[in-house]
C-alpha cells in the first residue's frame, strides 16, 4: 500500500479559506523538508487532534522553502492567513497555535499547495 501523507489543521476557522482558495500555503514552525517534498500529493484535512478528521481535497505540494520568521514576505503570510500580513503578526498566531514563544529568528517551513481536482 502506498504512505498517505496529510496536511493536517485543526481550526475549523481554515475550512471555509481552504474551501474558497484564499488559503493556499501553510506555514509550520520548524523544518519539515524531510517531511514533505515538492511534487508530493498530500490529503488536506481538518479536525482536532486525536479525534475524526475530515477531507478537504486532495493536493500537490508545489513549493516547500525553509527560512526565519523574520524571512518570510507578506505575500507568503497572506497565503497562508488572509488575515495577517507582518511577520510579528505571524508570531504571534504560530505561538497560539504551537502554545510556545516564537519569534523572528524562529525557523519556518513554508508550504504552498494546490487543489488536485477530478
Amino acid at each position: 500500500m502506498e504512505t498517505m501523507y496529510a496536511l493536517n489543521f485543526y481550526s475549523p476557522i481554515v475550512v471555509d479559506q481552504l474551501r474558497s482558495h484564499r488559503k493556499t500555503a501553510t506555514i509550520r514552525l520548524g523544518d519539515k523538508s524531510a517531511k514533505y517534498k515538492k511534487g508530493m500529493i498530500v490529503s488536506v484535512l481538518c479536525g482536532a487532534r486525536y479525534g475524526p478528521r475530515e477531507r478537504i481535497f486532495d493536493a500537490v505540494i508545489d513549493k516547500l522553502e525553509v527560512k526565519t520568521l523574520a524571512e518570510l514576505s507578506p505575500r507568503e503570510i497572506e497565503h497562508d492567513n488572509p488575515e495577517i500580513r507582518r511577520p510579528e503578526e505571524m508570531a504571534t498566531f504560530l505561538g497560539q497555535l504551537y502554545n510556545r514563544e516564537v519569534g523572528s529568528e524562529d525557523v519556518v517551513t513554508v508550504i504552498r499547495f494546490s487543489e488536485i481536482r477530478g
